[in-house]
């Protein structure tokens, strides 16, 4: 594995996305910051971060049973296992992945834990999803944008507020990718439990984290022009392909799965 920059400098004096996360998945790479917000979230924000880790698997894990061999994943967050590249080489094991954030520590725990199987390759970049043509750039010299690419979003959206255009950065990632390629997300919902929404919002905005959590219709806007896989757009329990059907659950989570034509 390769990583894409030096190491910079970890700040533990302001909390971060992708440590709050692991704290929700009950992970131990995270600081006092992240843990005091995590502590003043709803305890829903638990059963959030499960059912993101959830979807994931069973859409990586379908996605590479029908063939897609590479992924670029963006927002990787600290690594939790199994790891989106341990889950598809499983099923195909040449299969190459190339995971992004913008938090120095995943950078760290990348180097060491993301490690691929002989027969595949996985690397890392670190960098922002507001810079997508950076990781596309970074990205064309380890996948082959001439064959199918499986675009990872996970949780992550929600953290780009309107402000700054997030419709175009999608766009702009969707748009490099060859037909058949495959765009994975899920996103916070402001429709479907409100309250906890607001409440989640607040409390990110105190730790400096500005969430944009939309509705059904909004998200659905990030997915104009593709095609939906079955279920559609749905909750993330709900979300599943040729497997057992998860245990039904109330989710604050839409999640989908959309073919680029």
């Amino acid at each position: 594995m390769t990583a894409g920059t030096s190491q910079p400098r970890i700040d533990t004096s302001r909390p971060h996305p992708a440590r709050v996360y692991d704290w929700l998945l009950g992970g131990k790479d995270n600081y006092p910051v992240d843990q005091e917000v995590g502590e003043k979230l709803p305890p829903e924000a638990k059963d959030a971060a499960r059912q993101n880790r959830q979807f994931m698997r069973r859409a990586a894990a379908w996605l590479a049973g029908t063939g897609v061999d590479q992924f670029l994943d963006i927002g990787t967050g600290i690594p939790t296992r199994p790891n989106l590249h341990q889950i598809v080489q499983d099923i195909a094991p040449t299969a190459r992945i190339v995971y992004t954030d913008n938090d120095p520590i995943v950078l760290r725990h990348a180097e060491a834990l993301l490690v691929s199987r002989p027969e595949g390759a996985t690397d890392y970049i670190q960098a922002d999803v507001r810079d997508p043509g950076a990781i596309l750039d970074h990205a064309r010299k380890f996948l082959d944008f001439d064959r199918p690419i499986a675009l990872s979003l996970i949780a992550l959206m929600h953290f780009v507020p309107d402000d700054q255009d997030p419709y175009g950065i999608v766009r702009t990632l969707v748009d490099a990718l060859p037909s058949g390629s495959c765009l994975v997300m899920s996103h916070a919902a402001s429709d479907l439990y409100a309250e906890l929404a607001q409440m989640v919002t607040d409390e990110y905005a105190k730790g400096g984290i500005t969430l944009g959590f939309r509705n059904r219709t909004e998200v659905g806007r990030f997915f104009d022009g593709l095609d939906l896989t079955e279920p559609g757009l749905v909750t993330a329990p709900e979300w599943y392909r040729d497997t057992t059907p998860p245990e039904p659950e109330g989710s604050g989570i839409y999640a989908a799965v959309a073919r680029v034509p």
